[in-house]
């Protein structure tokens, strides 16, 4: 007798996995927890050919873990970079600001001032948690390269387990 019960559902398009992967070990975690695809913004958002601002790519290639923090949550939870900006919204959501209030704060064009500007203070710096991991800004083919390298070294060390 299954202490769980056993669920089957008719998946009949592609699972994704995106969130937190920028290397072939995380694409090999992502497939082996059955995902058939991945996305990785943040890695190809800091490669040579990204068009975010150089001023940008530079600050989320020296990010340490925890640079970045949640905010926006009531409108759409994105991963901020701390900066002039980010203090304003936190302070804004630590005192119950409503949707249309973060709405108004973020205003338009606050993430291409942010990122393809590279407005470093008063701009929406939007990147994932995983630029902790990042220290470069190769091609994007080398950077699949790599990640396809990785993902390759990691399927043969399972296979000889």
């Amino acid at each position: 007798m299954a202490l769980v019960p056993q669920v089957r559902a008719a998946i009949t398009i592609p699972l994704i996995a995106a969130g937190g992967i920028a290397t072939g070990r995380g694409m090999l975690a992502a497939f082996a927890l059955g995902a058939e695809g991945i996305q990785m913004g943040t890695r190809f958002a800091l490669s040579e050919e990204s068009s975010a601002s150089d001023a940008f790519k530079r600050l989320c290639i020296g990010l340490e873990e925890g640079g970045t923090m949640l905010a926006l949550k009531k409108i759409g939870p994105t991963r901020l970079i701390r900066n002039d900006f980010y203090t304003v919204v936190e302070t804004a959501e630590n005192r119950g600001a409503s949707a249309e209030e973060l709405k108004e704060l973020l205003g338009r064009g606050r993430s291409k001032r942010g990122i393809f500007e590279g407005d470093l203070a008063d701009g929406e710096l939007e990147i994932g948690q995983i630029a902790s991991l990042i220290r470069d800004l190769p091609p994007a083919g080398e950077i699949v390269r790599q990640i396809i390298g990785e993902y390759n070294a990691g399927v043969k060390s399972l296979t000889t387990l």
